[in-house]
């Protein structure tokens, strides 16, 4: 298995009828040539061992398939953990939520020995589920290479295959961008490309975002996010103005006013904007899908006063009908800078050649771990191999089924809950009367029942879900709205 996989990505393949003490002693002249390195990878021995781990996870893993409750021996020293773990980071997490390390798909077990069906899975980032099988071999795969990270001055052959795999990626359909900088975390991806657009941009220093947009909290990212409270005591670091999203109609209305709104300010300031940042789907704003028309208008009119277009997927990337959602919405072409970020397991910036910076802006001590290197391959594998995009595709399909059970749901429990219902694999509801403590109360019942969502957006606020789209099936999502049902019924 490590074998196979590493042959594939161009590692050679040593005879498997070759015995470890023979493989040290007696080599043909062809062997010798050999690293050291590929004799390890291929050694027999890691084969029948990592069918054993496989073989071991599939059997563990095989009863965690419904949410159960928590074992009563477990919760004392359940909440204990819970209590230390508060102390250390100086309050408590958001959900009572520490997992045993085994999951099943989107099933995931926690220490109290409950089981419950993650369908927010860490904010988007675990696109393959618990325990993934392919992802444990990645895994151990990571674990013999020589270091656990992957950095500016040291870095594998795999690293090399990402690049590759995400740069071919992203120009499928013609986007113009030929570079791609790996780093640890959506914000830093989000930084990068923010340096990118400034450095060919100067001496212009601001940025065009939408109303309610969410980029990270770093301190530039915290400036670019529309989120006041996230701003508290930190100096100002970024200039930024906002101009209104698309509407949830994506109507002819929304597109003028918020070309109006873009037209001024270009003109307030003009030659000072680097670059419009778009949210093709609103993520934390509260999943909000714009429209090509719109997006293309915008795009359009920053065009005609040189304004890099900077397209923020860290966490729409792998949810749509495309891998990306500049391809889901048909707008490659116009594309500058792009990020990613979440399900790929490592970050990303991509860019147009012509945008990279003769001075040394773009350098990291770490790119990424080793194993989030090896987990983005297999991701790239299943999104390749499997039957997530297109207008049929299960990312779609599962959307529409989705959707289409929130809508019953509304309509039989009217005031409770209400669209819009998202978009691909990123699906939400309005709870009650949109305020926060409806979405926080509710979110929280949820949890105590067995479903994982989380809250978006404000005024109104919504619940949201981000299934995992590579194994995530329709049983599941009947799952979790029987298990929505149970409590607007209650």
């Amino acid at each position: 298995m490590i074998g196979r996989r590493a042959g594939k990505r161009g590692f050679p393949i040593l005879p498997t009828t070759i015995s470890s003490q023979e493989l040290g002693n007696v080599m043909t002249e062809s062997e010798r040539t050999l690293l050291r390195a590929d004799v390890l990878r291929q050694d027999p021995r890691l084969e029948q061992a990592m069918q054993l781990l496989r073989d071991a996870v599939t059997d563990a893993q095989a009863p965690l398939n419904k949410v159960c409750r928590p074992q009563s021996g477990r919760t004392i020293e359940y909440e204990e953990l819970l209590d230390r773990l508060a102390a250390g980071r100086g309050g408590k997490t958001y959900f009572p939520y520490l997992s045993s390390g085994l999951g099943n798909g989107p099933w995931v077990e926690l220490d109290d020995g409950s089981v419950k069906l993650d369908f927010i899975t860490g904010i988007g980032v675990h696109g393959m589920g618990h325990s993934n099988l392919d992802l444990v071999t990645a895994g151990v795969r990571a674990a013999l290479q020589d270091t656990v990270m992957q950095g500016n001055l040291q870095q594998n052959p795999p690293t090399v295959h990402v690049l590759e795999r995400l740069l071919a990626l992203a120009r499928q359909h013609g986007a113009p961008l030929g570079n791609c900088l790996l780093t640890t975390s959506g914000a830093m991806a989000n930084e990068n490309a923010l340096k990118i657009a400034f450095y060919n941009r100067a001496p212009a220093d601001r940025i065009i975002a939408f109303d309610n947009c969410f980029a990270g909290r770093s301190i530039a990212m915290a400036q670019l996010t529309d989120r006041p409270k996230y701003r508290t005591g930190v100096p100002t670091a970024l200039a930024v103005d906002y101009i209104p999203p698309s509407d949830a109609e994506n109507s002819a209305e929304s597109i003028e006013r918020s070309v109006a709104a873009l037209d001024k300010q270009l003109k307030r300031h003009p030659g000072k904007y680097a670059a419009l940042w778009m949210e093709l789907v609103a993520g934390e704003g509260g999943y909000y899908p714009g429209s090509t028309e719109f997006f293309t208008a915008l795009i359009e009119r920053a065009n005609q006063d040189d304004v890099l277009i900077i397209f923020d997927e860290v966490q729409s990337f792998g949810r749509l009908s495309r891998p990306f959602a500049m391809q889901h919405f048909q707008l490659d072409q116009y594309a500058d800078i792009v990020t990613i970020g979440k399900i790929s397991q490592l970050c990303a910036t991509f860019y147009r050649e012509t945008l990279h910076p003769k001075d040394p802006l773009l350098s990291q001590t770490f790119t990424a771990a080793s194993s989030a290197i090896e987990a983005c391959l297999v991701l790239l594998d299943q999104m390749e191999q499997g039957s997530m995009f297109g207008p049929e595709g299960t990312n779609m399909q599962i959307h529409h089924h989705f959707a289409s059970g929130l809508q019953r749901l509304a309509e039989q429990y009217p005031g409770q809950i209400s669209g819009p219902f998202g978009a691909g694999m990123m699906i939400a509801f309005t709870p009650g009367d949109g305020s926060a403590n409806a979405a926080s109360e509710l979110v929280h019942r949820m949890f105590a029942a067995g479903l994982m969502g989380f809250v978006a957006g404000g005024n109104p606020a919504r619940i949201r879900f981000l299934p995992p789209p590579t194994v995530t099936k329709l049983e599941h999502v009947d799952a979790a709205l029987a298990i929505l049902g149970s409590i607007l019924a209650d």
